[in-house]
């Protein structure tokens, strides 16, 4: 079950908080594929599991940009927001890739809140760092600082 923070000042009380994991997700070969059609990258280590068994991971692995983009809808399994007008992905301050995500693996979300301020416009700034995790893997597919922006 997710957080609940209700209003800016909700937020602010998050402030240092680690928001847990979320539940496994299943990486599959459509999902990827369907992703690559998405965003015109066919890259062979991506699409091609043929090919890609004799590439640099052994087998098909998912795009860094699918993993990154897998945050927004496993957030919501951390942390629900209620008393908001608005809110705005502000960006991202740094993102890495420290190890690839083989397609049939499973990844999970872990989440935690840096200091929460105010920002003009009855707001708060919010950052946060994201991990994505691999199941049976010591070392994270994705590392990411992100910022968002809430408005009452």
């Amino acid at each position: 079950m997710p957080s609940v923070a209700d209003g800016p000042d909700g937020l602010k009380a998050l402030s240092g908080t680690d928001l847990g994991r979320t539940e496994w997700l299943d990486i599959t070969q459509n999902r990827v594929n369907t992703f690559a059609d998405a965003t015109d990258d066919h890259q062979w280590i991506h699409t091609d599991p043929e090919r890609a068994k004799d590439g640099p991971f052994g087998g098909p692995v998912a795009h860094g940009y699918l993993t990154l983009s897998l945050i927004i809808p496993l957030f919501g399994e951390l942390l629900t927001i209620t008393g908001i007008k608005m809110s705005v992905n502000y960006g991202l301050d740094k993102v890495r890739f420290p190890s690839p995500v083989p397609v049939g693996a499973k990844i999970r979300l872990h989440g935690a809140v840096g200091t929460v301020e105010e920002v003009k416009g009855n707001g708060v700034q919010m950052p946060l760092t994201f991990t994505i995790e691999v199941d049976g893997s010591d070392k994270p597919a994705c590392v990411a600082q992100a910022v968002y922006r809430h408005y009452a």
